[in-house]
């Protein structure tokens, strides 16, 4: 007779995705992750099967709520620039009580060259990120907001490399005025 499971598995899947975020991967040990999350060793293997296979749920787990707080800034929005800026805030600030910075980035320089898991997971998160980023450039761009100068594929690649940039150094002890000034240059460069 099976038992029931006693825990949320999205919820210790959320404890396991911010320990991997605050120490990274390699840093985090199994003993580190029971302990966090609140549930057994049997039940973590159970669950989850090993570190590298909780790991990777884990990003799946960070895309899917970061993919929808960003669409939920955009669709508020009643400009494109309104959107940019939506994006950009999250990107500085992340969400109330979580770690600074951003998972997908962080993995991606501490694994990727050697995971190929990691590297996909990484290539397809920014891959989305730089497709939103371009929706929101061509609606500048039709509304008359952004300049047509430039391609909107090749801004929206610009711009995701100046948020990948500016999600690095959210993790430091640089000031968030500086990183909103190089934010706000880099949107300058888009207006008419």
């Amino acid at each position: 007779m099976s038992r029931n499971k006693e825990f949320d598995e999205i919820e210790v899947l959320d404890k396991a995705m911010q320990l991997f975020w605050e120490q990274g991967y390699e840093k985090t040990s199994m003993t580190d992750l029971v302990k966090h999350m609140g549930i057994h060793r049997r039940s973590l293997y159970d669950t989850f099967g090993d570190k590298h296979t909780l790991f990777l749920m884990a990003l799946d787990r960070y895309d899917s709520k970061i993919s929808a707080s960003l669409a939920r800034g955009v669709k508020r929005s009643k400009t494109a620039m309104e959107a940019l800026q939506s994006v950009v805030g999250i990107l500085i600030c992340g969400e109330e009580d979580s770690p600074s910075g951003c998972l997908m980035v962080n993995s991606a320089v501490e694994l990727a060259a050697r995971d190929a898991d990691v590297s996909d997971k990484s290539a397809e998160a920014f891959t989305k990120a730089e497709q939103l980023l371009k929706e929101i450039i061509l609606w500048g761009q039709r509304e008359g907001e952004f300049t047509s100068d430039y391609d909107a594929g090749e801004l929206s690649e610009y711009l995701h490399n100046v948020g990948v940039g500016l999600r690095s150094m959210a993790r430091t002890s640089i000031p968030r005025e500086k990183l909103h000034r190089i934010a706000n240059i880099s949107m300058k460069l888009l207006e008419k």
